[in-house]
């Protein structure tokens, strides 16, 4: 048998290059780069690998932080539609647990990437090393093993030869779309750099079939039945509508059917804005059109969605006493949730396959006319809350996406994952594309956006790429902006300024906490955060991390900043400090409930009241049985 004699790392980075996917015929690479920080856990075992000659072809990005990493391979993997994954490698230690976050939101998202953490000596030539975590009942825990919990593969590499099943293993995961999220091999800092002598078949081309599997046909023709007798049918389309590449098959299936089509965030432009059975997001940062439709319907149609308390609107919001679900999931564990009808199936073979089943079928000539209806009134209040009247006055939030979106077209990729912009994006904008509208709600992580602009220009280099943050979440993660100076991706922030966390302080009104805590203020002198707004300059941040900035301060300077920043070939900062909604009209209010409890017992009179509608809107939760 022929070997070739290389350390464990050099040996992981050649079999990674020769790793690909193979989906509809289409081949991509499997892991396309790996990004890394070095420290005394990696530098000599995969920091050298990724410098040796002879360990294969593998791009290199350098990072700023661990976390943002991962979100930058994330966003890569999104834009690649699962097919293509980025590698993450760090030091052990504090390196290392700045993974979890990352690894968290990646596998919430049913999103890939490989996590290469540096760990403590296999051989434990001294004990504790610098870093170690010692565990008294334990000698083979490190901090490596709080990824566990967030990873849906985890080995230790504790010896070279390990490596190979340990590596195929990790592959299978990454490549299988009912599986796929944070992938974690643990790598002890000596065995990277021992030698072992490599069988030459471990570093042969190995292409892993993305799989689609087809509806069972008993499944298939019980959720076409459940159809047939439905009068007020809606789909719901989640992310693995996006996943499995199903737009065109649940666009054929909308028209041949006449079904209102709503989304949630993560299936958000499944079908464009302007499509006549796209009734917009649905669940408590929905629309109005989605939700009235929701609460009357008899039968839910779930394609790729896992259900999260946000869509449902915690339990609250189907509220026809006969409704029923059927279920178009990859994995069975989505598919039977509110005790549907399972149709387990990739979304665009299930979609064909239901098409098929139905054909000659469609719903109520009224209830098509119905939604249309509701849809045009919607985009009255869209076009109302976009419009700026004073061209002079500093826009609201809302406003600066009205801005946006008289700016962009199909190929602006907007990013975004927290505060209170995804309430307003869900609602509001309108996705002319498939890949438009990149919201990480899932894990909903402040921090998410820039490094996630990063990834989805790496892998769309000639789009207009924009991510969209408040303060907060600016000052979460700003970081990686100085990555995207050095490689010169022209990712466009706008960077919105209204001085806190602006979402959570509505929510604490709403419970009764009376905005504790969410104000970016000086004390006032009752040692409340209420004091003058404090003098951060996030812009002369940016521009200190090498970034083009425009300071945009009225509306008619936010509409020229940002069409110089969609042009513009270098990393370009728009900042703009809001108005706040208070005194302008800012997005539509909740259609839905959301459940956030609110203290039982209380002496404050905003506490006592929210209370009592908390009571209220939660007599209305039911489960689906």
């Amino acid at each position: 048998m022929s070997t070739r004699r290389l350390t464990t790392a050099q040996a992981l980075v050649a079999f990674l290059a020769r790793q690909y996917t193979e989906r509809a015929g289409a081949r991509h690479r499997l892991i396309a780069a790996t990004w890394g920080i070095f420290g005394h856990g990696n530098v000599a075992g995969i920091g050298q690998a990724l410098l040796e000659p002879g360990s294969g072809d593998m791009p290199y990005h350098q990072g700023r932080n661990e976390q943002a990493m991962v979100h930058a391979a994330v966003g890569y993997a999104r834009q690649s539609d699962r097919l293509s994954a980025h590698a993450v490698t760090t030091s052990i230690g504090p390196g290392a647990t700045n993974l979890v976050t990352g690894a968290a939101l990646a596998t919430i998202n049913h999103l890939p990437v490989l996590l290469l953490p540096g760990d403590t000596f296999a051989t434990r030539p001294a004990d504790p090393v610098l870093q170690q975590l010692e565990v008294p009942y334990a000698g083979d825990v490190s901090v490596n093993d709080c990824l566990r919990p967030v990873s849906r593969y985890f080995d230790r590499v504790a010896r070279p030869e390990a490596l190979i099943p340990a590596a195929l293993q990790a592959m299978r995961v990454l490549a299988d779309p009912a599986a796929t999220g944070a992938v974690t091999l643990a790598l002890p800092q000596d065995v990277q750099a021992e030698a072992y002598d490599w069988p030459e078949e471990f570093f042969a081309e190995r292409v892993w079939h993305v799989r689609a599997p087809e509806p069972d046909r008993h499944e298939l023709g019980a959720a076409a039945e459940a159809f047939r007798t439905a009068r007020r049918p809606l789909l719901i389309a989640g992310g693995g509508v996006h996943h499995s590449g199903a737009e065109q098959a649940l666009a054929a299936f909308a028209e041949a059917t006449g079904t209102p089509v709503a989304s949630t965030q993560a299936g958000k432009g499944s079908l464009p804005y302007d499509h006549p059975a796209d009734v917009g997001g649905i669940g408590h940062t929905g629309t109005a059109t989605a939700d009235e439709l929701a609460r009357s319907a008899d039968l839910v149609i779930g394609v790729g969605t896992r259900y999260s308390d946000f869509t449902t609107a915690s339990a609250t919001l189907f509220e026809n006493p006969a409704v029923r679900f059927v279920n178009l999931n990859i994995t069975g564990f989505d598919a039977h949730k509110l005790a549907a009808l399972p149709l387990v199936a990739d979304a665009r073979a299930g979609l064909q396959a239901l098409t098929g089943a139905l054909r000659g079928h469609r719903v109520p000539d009224a209830y098509a006319a119905e939604y249309g209806e509701a849809k045009a009134r919607w985009e009255e209040r869209v076009t109302a809350a976009y419009a700026a009247p004073d061209e002079d006055a500093r826009p609201t939030q809302v406003q600066v996406l009205g801005v946006l979106d008289s700016l962009v077209t199909h190929d602006d990729i907007l990013i975004n994952a927290a505060g209170s912009l995804p309430g307003d994006l869900h609602k509001l904008w309108r996705a002319r594309s498939r890949d438009q509208y990149h919201v990480e709600y899932g894990y909903s992580c402040m921090g998410y956006e820039i490094p996630a602009a990063i990834g989805v220009q790496l892998a769309a280099p000639h789009r207009p790429v924009w991510a969209l943050v408040g303060d907060g979440t600016y000052l979460m993660n700003p970081t990686e902006i100085v990555t995207a100076v050095q490689e010169r991706l022209p990712i466009k922030v706008v960077v919105l300024q209204n001085h806190g966390y602006a979402s959570i302080g509505g929510l604490s009104e709403s419970v009764g906490a009376e905005r504790f805590g969410t104000a970016y203020r000086f004390r006032a002198a009752d040692g409340s955060y209420t004091g003058a707004p404090l003098p951060v300059d996030l812009a002369a941040n940016a521009a200190s991390l090498g970034m083009h900035v425009i300071r945009a301060k009225t509306v008619r300077d936010l509409r020229e900043a940002l069409a110089e920043a969609r042009w513009s070939d270098l990393p370009t900062c728009v900042y703009v400090e809001t108005e706040t909604p208070d005194t302008v009209s800012g997005a539509p209010g909740a259609q839905a409930w959301w459940d956030v409890p609110v203290a039982e017992t209380a002496t404050r009179p905003s506490t006592v009241k929210a209370r009592e509608e908390y009571d209220r809107q939660a007599a209305a939760r039911r489960r689906h049985l």
